[in-house]
């Protein structure tokens, strides 16, 4: 086992509709079962929503360690034509340092999937960092752990990114987190690798040898939903088996646009 992603599982509730599972660790399943190789997917939810949840994880084939939560974080979604709102309906547990690691000793590289600010504090990406190579999702920095509508701020401790090697930014929390989307602003984050999606219009990879923008074909017509989380775990896979990072990008994109289009199942 070389990779393994780590995050909580979230209930979505969709205008009045049945709940469904969700987070960054679902849609990396998904990937992770086109990408093939080795994996493990760490999760948790409340006890009473296991029944729900879990299956839909599972039928990936990736294999899966579940640990007990107090409370499933869950989100609920309403749409008025295409607009949608998304609010916060309640905050699952923070993840302590010995249920993040507990499960993925045999693997080098780790991608972080936070589902808001609060599930994994600096403490526990500290002791993470020690023996592994982490990856981050960008809404660890952006969407505060608090009930009610979820507007995304900048009001991250910086800590939390002291021990990423890589780190995964949509555009819209790459605005929010820095102001404006340029290079002097990315490096002062620390972070060696960061990884700004663009949607349709493609990523920028940015590094110690600077900058670089890669577009991609366009997709329409298609629901863009968990298209960051499959693109994350698909760049990290790239680099743990040594791709550069603009390969690694070029790699993610095309998986992501697979599954999109459904190419890829």
């Amino acid at each position: 086992m070389t990779l393994a992603v780590v995050g909580s599982l979230s209930r979505d509730l969709i205008d009045g509709s049945d709940p469904r599972p969700g987070g960054a660790v679902y849609y990396a399943a998904r990937a992770l079962r086109a990408l093939g190789g080795r994996a493990i997917l760490v999760t948790k939810c409340a006890p009473e929503h296991r029944a729900q949840l879990l299956p839909a994880l599972s039928r990936f084939g990736v294999p899966v360690a579940w640990h007990p939560a107090r409370t499933t974080t869950t989100f609920s979604f309403s749409y008025d034509g295409e607009h949608r709102r998304m609010e916060v309906a309640a905050v699952g547990d923070a993840w302590t340092a010995r249920e993040a690691a507990a499960d993925v000793h045999g693997a080098r590289w780790v991608h972080v999937g936070a589902l808001l600010r609060s599930d994994f504090p600096p403490e526990t990406l500290s002791a993470l960092a020690r023996a592994h190579v982490l990856s981050l999702d960008g809404q660890a920095l952006v969407r505060p752990g608090r009930v009610g509508p979820l507007t995304l701020d900048g009001d991250f401790d910086a800590a939390i990114l002291r021990n990423i090697r890589i780190l995964k930014l949509s555009e819209a929390e790459a605005l929010v987190a820095l102001g404006e989307i340029d290079e002097e602003r990315v490096r002062a984050l620390g972070v060696p690798e960061v990884v700004v999606t663009l949607g349709s219009r493609g990523c920028i990879v940015f590094t110690s040898d600077g900058a670089e923008r890669l577009s991609v074909d366009a997709l329409r017509g298609v629901d863009p939903t968990g298209a960051g989380d499959s693109f994350a775990v698909a760049y990290l896979a790239a680099r743990s088996v040594g791709h550069a990072p603009r390969a690694a990008a070029r790699r993610a994109s095309a998986l992501s646009a697979g599954l999109l289009s459904g190419r890829l199942r």
